[in-house]
């Protein structure tokens, strides 16, 4: 079943649940906000990306851009600070087995389903 790592405040994010459901896939949504991922989960994550974990960040997010941003961080300093601020972590995320996309473009995910 896919997955869907969702902010329902995020116009892109919502826009990527009703396209999953428009093409009448079933799909599980994750509020990553009210359940933030564990350390464990992230890396399970960022595997199945196969990004870094900076390139899952909101760069422009607030808390980004007042605490960390021009700090050089370790990977790991980098995924410590999503588990504990998750708004920083980049929306949609769409999860299909073993492999995940930042579903912000719905060409991307077409293609991914």
């Amino acid at each position: 079943m896919i997955q869907i790592y969702h902010n329902p405040r995020c116009g892109k994010s919502r826009n990527c649940v009703a396209f999953i459901e428009e093409a009448g896939k079933e799909y599980e949504i994750i509020e990553y906000l009210k359940n933030p991922p564990t350390k464990d989960e992230l890396l399970a994550l960022l595997k199945k990306l196969n990004i870094k974990p900076l390139e899952l960040i909101r760069q422009k997010e607030k808390i980004w851009a007042d605490n960390f941003k021009n700090l050089k961080m370790t990977d790991e300093e980098i995924i410590k600070a999503m588990v504990e601020n998750p708004i920083l972590i980049e929306r949609p995320i769409v999860i299909k087995r073993d492999k995940a996309i930042i579903g912000r473009e719905l060409d991307k995910i077409t293609d991914f389903l």
